[in-house]
């Protein structure tokens, strides 16, 4: 099982990974680097908790692990 620290680390880098990819595609799309920040944003604090519920979730299920 994985620590809660470590599923922390793996979110937090992953959805800094993702504000980048969503700021380029908010201002690709928008025009704004305004607009595409805001949305960037909400995505990162929406994509962060879904991964974490996510990833808790996935911590206690045995299915395909190797014990």
């Amino acid at each position: 099982m994985e620590s809660r620290v470590r599923s922390m680390v793996k979110a937090v880098i992953w959805t800094l990974i993702g504000v980048a990819t969503m700021t380029l595609v908010g201002v690709a799309a928008t025009g704004s680097v305004a607009l595409g920040g805001t949305m960037a944003a909400v995505n990162a604090v929406l994509g962060l908790l879904s991964y974490l519920v996510y990833e808790r979730i996935w911590a206690h299920v045995r299915w395909g692990r190797d014990v």
